[in-house]
């Protein structure tokens, strides 16, 4: 069985998401900054009608905020029932991984950040981190942000 994920970089790191988790890639437009919404949370979007949360994927993985800028780009997926933008620093490419392929995240001291990660691949020379996107949110804090 096979699966293709969209890969991209953040922190200079390359993660990949399911393709089919996917709606849409945007490019980066400035968000409109909420109050008291937790740190990770960069504002909301107009997404043709629609309040569109948008997460800082580096601050919510537990490393500096991004500043965004033109060459960033917005991956708009679905966090449980919202729909939601995530910062990303460039878009990569289209890959497909067989589901042996992928390894199951290694234990660590800290295993705040693994608990985002599906697992983990080794796609030509480059290790990517497959996202478990339930885990980047339970919900509450997008339905603050929406």
């Amino acid at each position: 069985m096979h699966r293709e994920l969209i890969t991209f970089e953040v922190g200079g790191q390359v993660f990949g998401i399911d393709i089919m988790a996917i709606r849409e890639i945007r490019a980066w437009s400035p968000t409109t900054r909420l109050p008291r919404v937790p740190h990770y949370v960069a504002g909301v979007v107009n997404l043709r009608g629609t309040v569109l949360p948008v997460i800082d994927l580096a601050a919510r993985l537990g490393w500096e905020s991004t500043e965004p800028s033109p060459r960033h780009a917005i991956i708009v997926t679905q966090l449980g029932s919202q729909a939601c933008g995530l910062i990303v620093d460039s878009v990569s490419d289209i890959v497909t991984l067989s589901n042996d392929a992928l390894q199951p995240p290694p234990s660590t001291a800290n295993d705040s950040i693994i608990t985002f990660l599906e697992g983990l691949a080794a796609i030509e020379d480059k290790m990517v981190m497959v996202l478990a996107l339930g885990a980047l949110g339970d919900g509450n804090e997008f339905g603050e942000a929406a």
